[in-house]
């Protein structure tokens, strides 16, 4: 009897150690498959928040997620344009590669090739749940398929929830609470801050309302649980790459009252994952797709259009409010978000590479380069450029420099544009214009001594061998990332 006693005493000590084990492994692998939600604003500029230095800006819940997590201080889009950064963003790969050149408008119509692995279905082949709400963007559909749709609608439509981020919180709860042990990975894509199409008596939408400013979606009736930050145009700053009138402070002041609608929403929804205890177990990004819309950042690879905010917030982290200086691009974020879910990458070629070593704030070598590379917006503006940047210099190559710089519809009609061409103006910003129309093939510029980037180097004697360092590496990036605007080198 004794002999059975302890033998059962055994067989239970050991069962209890093969579950302790158990739920140790099934705890570590919660660790190392932590929920994801990454938060894509639309034409969030670096300049508009009040972590990254704006005094006037309330963005109180986004400067919070800063100071418990990780803010990013050299952080790059790869192109400045809606749907082609987009695909970037979900698929790792540089636009001039995944096929989506321009917008993805119908009109528009560009679409990634059909082979491109995403990172949503990538994620779901691993075990995760996705899903997406907001802008979407790219396509086709098929190649970034999610799992549950929560909303749908054209990008920038007034009638779809993107411009109501509280509502788009509210329809990601059940994502959030579902009692499902698969972790979940959730796209959540405003529409502010972008530039809002008015709509004329005749139903058809416009982006023409000179010289009222543009509402960048903000509207008398509001939206559901949003309380209006409402500024003052004297009080809004004017980043050196605008001019400084009273038609650019308006809509400055309107941009700055949807940045401050999305905030809320963002704050809303860290409040359900909280709320439902899933707030430490998820790895939470905020980024922008590009810079603001306005002319000189939007659609341009100069710094207003490309630096961008991006912060993290990781489970686990130990040093909440670390900043990272690492030069990162979003042709890198599909390759972390997979590493930090231990996702198979299914045979996928990407153009980035991992920082999960860095979302902590730890010191990250060798990530002092990053490249860019545009080619279109709306199919009529046709500027391919490719771009090197390090933390000193930059090198813009406009692949067709005979073109006159084609301008967004949303971008040419903006009273901002209008007012700096009024009577005969001749800046944008410390800009010239002629400048910024009629680009040569080479643009050069030493950000510490030149931040605006208006001192085009190129063709100083001096500079001349930095000048074909920089060249030989955007050759490179090109080569290694089958460009095929590579292919012009052969026969100019």
């Amino acid at each position: 009897m004794t002999r059975t006693l302890t033998a059962c005493r055994n067989v239970f000590s050991l069962w209890v150690l093969l579950a302790a084990v158990g739920g140790w492994r099934a705890a570590a692998a919660v660790a190392v498959r932590p929920n994801i939600v990454l938060i894509v604003a639309d034409d969030h500029g670096r300049d508009a928040l009040g972590c990254y230095g704006n005094p006037v800006i309330k963005t109180p819940h986004l400067d919070a997620l800063a100071a418990d997590g990780t803010r990013f201080t050299h952080a790059f889009c790869t192109t400045a344009s809606c749907s082609p950064s987009r695909s970037v963003i979900l698929s790792g790969q540089q636009n001039h590669r995944n096929g989506m050149y321009g917008l993805q408008h119908d009109d528009h119509h560009f679409q990634s090739f059909d082979h491109v692995k995403s990172l949503p279905v990538l994620l779901a082949a691993a075990g995760y749940r996705t899903a997406r709400i907001g802008k979407f963007h790219v396509g086709p559909e098929a190649v970034y398929a999610f799992q549950t749709v929560l909303s749908g609608g054209a990008a920038n439509d007034p009638a779809t929830i993107g411009r109501s981020p509280v509502e788009m919180a509210e329809q990601s709860r059940g994502v959030i609470e579902a009692k499902d042990d698969r972790p979940f990975f959730l796209y959540f894509a405003s529409d502010d801050p972008h530039r809002a199409n008015a709509v004329l008596a005749d139903g058809k939408p416009t982006f023409d309302t000179f010289p009222n400013p543009n509402r960048f979606g903000n509207r008398p009736a509001g939206y559901p649980e949003i309380v209006p930050v409402i500024y003052r145009p004297e009080d809004v700053r004017v980043p050196s790459y605008l001019p400084d009138t009273p038609s650019c402070r308006a809509e400055l002041a309107e941009y700055y009252q949807a940045v401050s609608r999305l905030d809320q929403g963002v704050g809303h929804l860290l409040g359900i994952l909280k709320a439902a205890g899933r707030y430490e177990s998820t790895l939470i990004v905020y980024l922008s797709d590009n810079g603001a819309a306005f002319p000189g950042a939007k659609t341009t690879l100069y710094d207003p259009g490309m630096r961008l905010p991006c912060l993290v917030r990781s489970p686990g982290r130990k040093h909440p409010g670390a900043t990272q200086p690492a030069m990162i691009t979003w042709a890198d974020l599909a390759p972390t978000l997979l590493d930090v879910a231990g996702a198979a990458t299914g045979g996928a070629e990407f153009d980035g590479r991992s920082f999960r070593a860095g979302l902590d704030g730890e010191s990250m070598v060798e990530w002092d380069t990053i490249y860019a590379s545009h080619t279109l917006h709306e199919v009529t503006m046709y500027y391919p450029m490719r771009v090197v940047r390090t933390r000193r210099h930059k090198l813009i190559v406009n692949l067709a420099s005979e073109l006159t710089f084609p301008s967004a519809l949303d971008l040419i009609k903006s009273p901002t544009w209008i007012s700096a061409n009024a009577a005969g103006g001749r800046m944008l910003g410390r800009r010239p214009i002629e400048q910024f129309l009629h680009r040569p093939r080479f643009e050069l510029y030493d950000l510490e001594r030149d931040p605006d980037e208006v001192v085009n180097l190129a063709e100083v004697p001096e500079q001349q061998r930095l000048k074909g360092e920089l060249l030989e590496k955007v050759q490179s990036f090109q080569k290694a990332t089958k460009d095929p605007w590579f292919r012009r080198w052969s026969y100019e």
